[in-house]
């Protein structure tokens, strides 16, 4: 028989606060996490300057012989964790040690320090400045991996290492993993730390924000004056339970995760396609058995990109028509990657249980390419709603969406 997930713990850090009050304080008033990077100006060729850094460092209470294998990358993610796990009562509970809980949890690349220190090694043709740690700290299961060591976690792994949905991708797997009782339990999300390696990669095809001297005004997903998106940093973790187990144990239910779809495109590795999209929105509502209609709110991938806004935007056009309520969380940290799917639920689902949502920040002209939908712009929205959406596109034409059930219904 099936089980059903529901989220017990939730946390993020992000480049607008690291806990819920903070964060819906900045959304609040509109404003963003978005700033100038002075130390940027040293790359010869880089057009962008603006990042979204995490006020983040190392907490107190982590041993030197604890945090030995991780990169900055891997420390988020591993406190987000902690927030997590004590939110959902689990910190140092025997069952994240029986085998009944596991981890998917994933990033773009692992710390881009480590991928330095290699890096030095091929130019420079010297191993000076490698150590035991470096490949560990660099590879891609650095956030899982560390997460389980740090925490004594010793269920099965996933590894989602897939661009901009790697932290969605992570939650739906644990979620899989639940509904089909091979676990109780799941710690699921992502992880990036902001390097300039990555706005980078963005800036040589043009994606990128050049508004250096006004950081505020940008990102602008969905407006007709947008010139790219921003990278931002950060780490995002829900703990994902069978709910049977929850009520166990008295646990209190954030949310209940009733859909999941994910696809590929198979047909361009930058390009957004629409119909991808279209589908993988509907294998959401398949799994979630529910009509488009009774969705309240989408949280959107909305980079700023032109291609990409414009092809989200007729994909849920074409699901949903033009009534649904929208908006893009990237307006405010930035785009996290790796972590973005997982704040981006973290905050939908404290919004859905508070009954308000954020507007897009800077959407001041919707661009008349975009879909007519229902962006929530220039204030808060009050909303009740009982089922929420939230969608990421990313390179490799691989799409997920993710939808959650108010917890209290």
């Amino acid at each position: 028989m099936l089980k059903r997930v529901v989220v017990t713990g939730m946390a993020g850090l992000s480049p607008i606060g690291n806990d819920w009050q903070q964060v819906a304080a900045q959304l609040k008033i509109q404003s963003n996490g978005i700033q100038f990077m002075p130390e940027w100006e040293n790359y010869i060729g880089l057009n962008t300057r603006l990042g979204a850094p995490v006020d983040f460092i190392k907490p107190a209470h982590y041993s030197r012989k604890k945090i030995r294998s991780m990169g900055r990358i891997a420390l988020m993610a591993t406190y987000a964790t902690e927030l997590a796990l004590i939110d959902a009562g689990l910190l140092n509970d025997p069952c994240l040690n029986n085998g009944q809980t596991g981890i998917a949890y994933g990033s773009c690349a692992g710390s881009f320090e480590a991928l330095a220190e290699f890096g030095n090694m091929l130019l420079n043709h010297t191993v000076n400045g490698l150590n035991a740690t470096s490949y560990i700290r660099m590879m891609a299961h650095t956030t899982p991996v560390n997460i389980g060591l740090f925490f004594g976690i010793n269920g099965r792994i996933y590894t989602t290492s897939s661009a901009c949905t790697s932290s969605s991708q992570g939650i739906g797997y644990a979620y899989e993993a639940i509904k089909h009782g091979y676990q109780k339990l799941m710690v699921a999300g992502g992880a990036e730390e902001l390097s300039a390696a990555e706005a980078a990669v963005f800036d040589t095809l043009f994606a990128t924000s050049i508004r250096n001297d006004t950081p505020e005004k940008s990102p602008r997903p969905f407006d007709r004056d947008r010139d790219g998106l921003v990278i931002g940093e950060g780490a995002g973790t829900l703990i994902l339970e069978e709910r049977e187990h929850a009520l166990a144990r008295g646990a209190h239910i954030h949310a209940e995760l009733i859909g999941f779809g994910t696809n590929s495109d198979g047909l361009h590795v930058t390009q957004p396609d629409q119909h991808s999209m279209e589908t993988v929105i509907s294998l959401a509502l398949q799994d979630a058995q529910l009509d488009a209609s009774a969705i309240g709110y989408i949280s959107a991938h909305g980079t700023a990109t032109v291609h990409g806004d414009v092809a989200e935007s007729h994909a849920t056009a074409a699901v949903f028509g033009a009534n649904t309520p929208i908006s893009s969380l990237k307006s405010f940290t930035g785009h996290t990657l790796g972590a973005c799917g997982a704040l981006e639920a973290w905050v939908a689902i404290n919004m859905m249980n508070e009954g308000w949502f954020h507007a897009t920040a800077n959407l001041e002209n919707i661009d008349p390419a975009c879909a007519p939908l229902d962006y929530i712009k220039d204030k808060i929205r009050l909303l009740n709603c009982k089922y929420v959406m939230s969608n990421n596109f990313a390179f490799g034409g691989i799409n997920t969406s993710l939808i959650f059930k108010r917890g209290n219904d």
